[in-house]
């Protein structure tokens, strides 16, 4: 039987739990964790960095110690990349989970947000043999990694370990053949490799649940009693080989929503494919800058500007009208330098561009936009 097969396809994604000033609201909590298992749904997904840890924290409290640990699955992250000097140091991090947690062993562990630079950090800590030994403990059952790169960096890194068990993308209609985020090149190598996938942001990051009226009056026409985010969330579970897809809920009435949505899906029919479609293209047709990740304006570039992420950022607001998101994305991006102020205008990146973008002009917007 393939990993996952049985999984309900409706996972509790733990990043954006309800808060209550600085705290997470745990009674609120424990009322999503108990609709959500009243219902048949399982997995429950967080991360050692989550909301600074108070997500594993609260997850001992709302599940951990109500529920028979047979009863549901759990899910986190270790992120190598984040504040860890030494091996020592990354490795702590998996003890502090289980601690937090308190959930004994994890069922499926993954290695976090590998991509760019941060994926070199599991290799230099060695954090790959490290996890297959805490599998070997009987701490780990599962061991996977979470992604956001590009399809030919996945498909490197599953060709170097071969024993990792599943993937965790980002999947949904409007990034399906996104150039920069590549979802459906994504999905396509993973499975190539064999192996089963954990949907993440099918709504990306809420944005599909917040859509401008040309777009959310083609769903509304077709099923006029659905929210316009469970299209979004019932497109991503009508893939094949998946564990489940997570959703990222933060209040009572979003878990409701989504139970409704999800309790006994089985996938959307032609007629629904065909209005994702038509409602996807609606989406494309925003004006947006015609960028398409190619990378050449970045292989000259003496400042190091993260030009495609700048352009993926302002993009973000130009199509959903997100502004959070766009300065979460480009922030995310630019942490380590290459911000749009930082451009000199010297026009290499022009003399380059396939698109003919006028990137100088565009990135002086995006300082207006994302900087200030």
């Amino acid at each position: 039987m393939r990993l996952g097969e049985n999984t309900p396809k409706l996972g509790f994604g733990l990043m954006r739990l309800p808060m209550l000033g600085e705290e997470v609201d745990i009674e609120q909590t424990k009322e999503m964790v108990d609709l959500f298992m009243q219902a048949g749904f399982t997995y429950f997904d967080t991360a050692y960095g989550y909301l600074g840890g108070k997500s594993e924290m609260a997850i001992k409290d709302a599940l951990v110690d109500r529920y028979p640990r047979d009863s549901f699955t759990l899910a986190t992250k270790l992120p190598a990349w984040a504040g860890a000097k030494t091996a020592d140091e990354a490795k702590e991090m998996f003890f502090t989970s289980l601690k937090r947690t308190g959930a004994g062993y994890f069922d499926f562990y993954l290695l976090h947000n590998l991509g760019g630079e941060r994926t070199a950090k599991f290799d230099e800590f060695g954090i790959w043999d490290f996890v297959q030994e805490q599998k070997e403990k009987g701490l780990i059952k599962h061991i996977g990694f979470s992604m956001h790169d590009s399809a030919e960096a996945l498909d490197k890194v599953l060709t170097e370990h071969p024993e990792v068990e599943f993937v965790q993308l980002q999947i949904n209609y409007a990034d399906w053949d996104s150039p920069s985020i590549q979802s459906r090149l994504c999905y396509e190598t993973a499975r190539k490799h064999g192996k089963p996938v954990v949907i993440m942001e099918p709504v990306k990051g809420g944005s599909l649940a917040n859509l401008p009226e040309s777009v959310s009056g083609i769903f509304k026409a077709a099923e006029p009693d659905s929210s316009v985010a469970s299209w979004a969330l019932r497109y991503a579970a009508s893939l094949e080989g998946l564990i489940t897809v997570l959703s990222g809920m933060s209040n009572v009435e979003q878990m409701k929503d989504n139970l409704a949505v999800m309790k006994g899906f089985t996938g959307l029919n032609e007629e629904q494919m065909a209005v994702i479609q038509k409602a996807k293209a609606a989406l494309e047709a925003i004006p947006t800058i015609p960028c398409t990740a190619c990378q050449y304006c970045m292989k000259g570039c003496p400042m190091g500007v993260q030009i495609p992420e700048t352009f993926t950022s302002v993009n973000t607001y130009k199509t959903y009208g997100n502004l959070a998101a766009a300065k979460g994305h480009y922030g995310f991006a630019t942490r380590n330098g290459g911000k749009a102020s930082d451009c000199i205008a010297c026009g290499q990146c022009e003399s380059v561009c396939p698109q003919h973008i006028h990137i100088i002009d565009e990135l002086q917007s995006a300082v207006e936009l994302l900087e200030k």
